[in-house]
């Protein structure tokens, strides 16, 4: 590993330890070098406060002066709720900034570069590039289609089961699975179900982990059929939103609206339309979702190729039963050729389960909303 590559390495690291906290921000870390020792090391840790480059800058004070930063994701160029980055870093005397990505945004990509080097500084970029964006596709995505980053999470048996046949559940997976699905709650701004799974689980749908934020929860009920005793509506845990179609129960939607709730309704007559859901989602600038949703819901997302990652808990387990849920139903394609095939696929042992990390490569364009 060159030196180039070990420090970013560390900024990498240094970013990853605020997964959950800094969205819809991206995960940047920067480290400061000089003299081959390191003098200044930072974070960005939370929408509205100092990004990465200056928590190090501070760290470093006058150490920064000749010095070499490396940064994960390009220095900001613009004057938001803090000071532009890029200036930043020439005000601190640095002399060499060494970058992973570029900004993802076409609007600002390689202005920061640009006032570095308007300003004498040497720049470098694609330093672990790859692993840089693999960091922060949450933000990647958002920062240009203004819709959520989707996240499709599943806890299957061997055979694709969710549920027994008399649907049964609990528990497929293992305490160590649920512990890992408990992690990608919290890093997730919002959480998705389908109001079946309100009725038969009555889950909490938060995080349930030392300091883990509990995600925003999103139940889809087309006739607002969800019991008014149901966890998300009275524990007061975490918000939850409701999302209703067109045909909704207008007394209910008082006394949901009265309990704290908030309804939104997209415009189709019998089902909720789960495009319109994304695009109002973005609009609230919730830029990550995990689904958690039975058959039905899961292949409304599928169909309308709006799943962007999918992690799939596999329990060694076979419980068979024709009529026993799976965790993927709807139409269904009619040729293997159709099939949404995962890429850039990752599978690891945890605890007695596996979980599949894959990413749907979809033949056609996105359907149009």
């Amino acid at each position: 590993m060159t030196n180039h590559a070990f420090y970013m390495e560390l900024a990498i690291q240094n970013a990853q330890a605020m997964k959950g906290q800094t969205d819809p921000n991206p995960l940047v870390g920067a480290v400061i070098v000089n003299d081959s020792r390191i003098v200044g090391i930072g974070a960005h840790m939370k929408t509205g406060e100092p990004h990465a480059e200056i928590h190090a800058i501070r760290m470093a004070g006058e150490k920064a002066q000749g010095a070499t930063i490396y940064v994960t994701l390009e220095p900001c160029s613009h004057q938001g709720r803090t000071g532009p980055c890029a200036r930043a870093i020439v005000e601190a005397g640095i002399t060499t900034v060494v970058i992973a990505t570029l900004d993802p945004n076409p609007l600002v990509s390689g202005r920061g570069v640009k006032i570095l080097e308007d300003a004498g500084v040497q720049v470098i970029t694609g330093i672990l590039e790859e692993d840089s964006r693999k960091m922060n596709e949450v933000f990647n995505k958002f920062i240009v289609e203004k819709t959520p980053f989707v996240t499709l999470k599943s806890g299957i048996t061997l055979d694709g089961k969710i549920a027994s046949h008399a649907a049964h559940s609990k528990w497929i997976t293992s305490a160590d699975a649920r512990a890992d699905v408990h992690q990608l709650r919290t890093e997730n701004m919002a959480i998705l179900v389908g109001v079946n799974t309100v009725i038969e689980d009555n889950p909490e749908l938060t995080a349930r982990i030392p300091n883990g934020r509990n995600p925003l929860r999103i139940v889809l009920d087309s006739t607002l059929k969800i019991p008014l005793a149901a966890k998300v509506v009275t524990d007061k845990l975490a918000d939850t939103w409701i999302f209703t179609s067109a045909h909704y129960d207008q007394e209910k939607k008082e006394a949901l609206e009265n309990l704290g709730l908030t309804i939104f309704h997209t415009t189709d007559l019998k089902h909720v339309d789960v495009k319109e859901v994304v695009q109002i989602l973005g609009e609230k600038s919730i830029s990550s979702l995990l689904i958690e949703g039975g058959g039905t819901i899961n292949a409304a997302f599928l169909e309308n190729q709006l799943i962007d990652k999918a992690v799939i808990y596999i329990a060694p387990k076979l419980i068979g039963g024709k009529t026993a849920p799976t965790f993927m139903e709807g139409t269904g394609i009619e040729l293997m050729s159709d099939a949404v095939e995962l890429v850039d696929t990752d599978i690891q042992k945890i605890g007695k389960d596996f979980k599949f990390v894959g990413y749907p490569s979809y033949k056609q364009e996105k359907v149009e909303g």
